[in-house]
């Protein structure tokens, strides 16, 4: 996929070019990840407890259409590392992120319609344990930008964690994906509504 990283053990294909079991190697069977099934940022916050895990990896399961090389329609790219399955990254339509809609840091200091359909948001990256700090969130998040573009996206952003040199910072925290890795993709910064948030976005010139 172009936009990817140049790292030649890097691969990076739309989810439903992957298979499940792919797809859920990343995801792993303990942890966030694997309860999760990248169904935060869908679910209102309301609703979330009443929703059980298999239930939450049915919806992801339908939303990747994994398994479906010929579908043109998947809710997010997975990552091989030397042909083995090594991350996952979620991007697909604002308006299908129902809590995303909600959450107040999102918007703080903007003023734009939180519904506009051809905006597009990266929620959620996970990259597989052995597989970390090998470049394969960086190349997930270059490789959304031609992913929206192609799929008709006006713009794409994402939701970003700022890291400092020296200071640790624990995974979980990073499954919005680093700022740096957004910024060297080409995204930009739009407004920043905590000390450690940003919300990082990229224009297209045109829907494609």
């Amino acid at each position: 996929m172009t936009g990817a990283d140049p790292n030649p053990l890097i691969r990076v294909v739309p989810a439903n070019e992957a298979s499940w079991a792919d797809l859920q190697a990343i995801f792993g069977t303990r942890g966030d990840p694997a309860r999760c099934q990248c169904q935060h940022y869908r679910v209102p916050a309301a609703e979330w407890r009443s929703v059980s895990i298999e239930d939450r990896a049915f919806r992801l399961r339908d939303q990747t259409d994994c398994g479906h090389p010929e579908s043109d329609d998947t809710s997010g790219l997975v990552a091989y590392y030397d042909g083995e399955p090594a991350g996952w990254c979620a991007v697909s339509p604002r308006i299908d992120h129902a809590r995303l809609l909600t959450m107040r840091h999102t918007w703080l200091g903007r003023n734009e319609d939180p519904a506009d359909t051809d905006v597009w948001s990266v929620t959620c990256f996970v990259v597989r344990a052995g597989f970390r700090k090998r470049g394969i969130s960086r190349a997930l998040t270059a490789a959304t930008v031609d992913f929206a573009r192609t799929r008709g996206a006006r713009a794409l952003e994402g939701y970003s964690m700022i890291t400092t040199p020296g200071k640790e910072i624990t995974w979980g925290e990073l499954h919005v994906g680093a700022r740096n890795s957004y910024a060297a993709a080409g995204f930009r910064e739009v407004v920043q509504p905590s000390s450690r948030r940003v919300v990082m976005r990229i224009d297209f010139a045109e829907p494609h």
